[in-house]
């Protein structure tokens, strides 16, 4: 593990924090209109959902080198978005899509 990572994670944290603490920022927040607080509410899984998409179509390897794959971890997600949009419950959701992948890297191939 690099000393990078420690700075990069403090970085990322300083970035998300503002979303995730508006409501403590922004007093009155809950008087803007409906689709906006639905917007706002939506930031953070759309995020999470677009960076999880990204690393499982284009994984790095040791190297450093990124290359497109299609492989289990895209099927895990779009069972992920799948179980949460039908049940509107995340942590369903990326139950399924991990427990997926572990059961399938778990079955050896011949």
């Amino acid at each position: 593990m690099s000393i990078e990572l420690v700075g990069l994670a403090l970085l990322m944290g300083l970035v998300t924090y503002p979303a995730r603490a508006l409501p403590l920022l922004a007093p009155g927040i809950e008087r803007l209109p409906p689709p906006v607080i639905e917007y706002l509410r939506l930031i953070g899984p759309a995020t999470l959902a677009a960076l999880a998409a990204l690393g499982a179509l284009f994984p790095t390897d040791a190297a450093g080198h990124v290359e497109f794959h299609v492989g289990i971890e895209i099927v895990a997600v779009l069972a992920c978005a799948a179980v949460t949009a039908w049940r509107r419950n995340l942590l369903l959701g990326l139950v399924v899509g991990v427990g997926l992948v572990a059961l399938v890297r778990a079955v050896p191939l011949g």
